[in-house]
């Protein structure tokens, strides 16, 4: 059986939120750490298309906030949010996790995980 996949960085809250309740779920699953592997393009070309790009670039972070606002302002689009992201992991929201079923959830929300 495939294993959910989180995705994101080891000091994360919601990420660490995210793993326990994994465990307390029993579910045995893969991390991912952006700070370590980087960020899959692929993956994250299959996030913005199937959650969309302003789900998954993270604006409340420290990250988003440290920016310029000429950066800031250049997020218009899909693209321009993926080049950002690939450049700046911290700027996604966390954890992204990809499911068994082909779900992708962005995100510590698990009353919307298929557990």
């Amino acid at each position: 059986m495939k294993k959910p996949i989180v995705y994101g960085i080891p000091n994360c809250d919601s990420v660490k939120k995210a793993r326990v309740w994994l465990s307390e779920q029993g579910l045995d699953y893969d991390f991912h750490d952006f700070k370590k592997k980087g960020v899959p393009e692929a993956r994250l070309k299959h996030w913005l298309q199937a959650c969309g790009w302003e789900m998954v670039l993270n604006r409340k972070g420290t990250t988003w906030r440290q920016l310029d606002a000429a950066t800031q302002s250049a997020v218009t689009d899909a693209a321009s949010a993926g080049a950002l992201m690939l450049q700046q992991a911290s700027v996604i929201k966390r954890p992204v996790i990809d499911w068994p079923s082909g779900t992708t959830t962005v995100g510590y929300q698990p009353e919307k995980w298929p557990a």
